[in-house]
């Protein structure tokens, strides 16, 4: 299960790239490095 949302976040990080055209990017930007940080643990740990 852990994988599967690790996966999920991964995709919701690359989602949130294609995105950034959008004018909070500091906060975009926080989002996705955590949620890259987040998707990786779960999905390699």
């Amino acid at each position: 299960m852990k994988r599967v949302i690790g996966f999920a976040l991964f995709c919701i990080a690359f989602g949130m790239i294609l995105v950034l055209i959008l004018p909070y990017v500091a906060l975009e930007i926080f989002l996705i490095l955590l949620f890259l940080f987040l998707g990786y643990h779960l999905f390699c740990c």
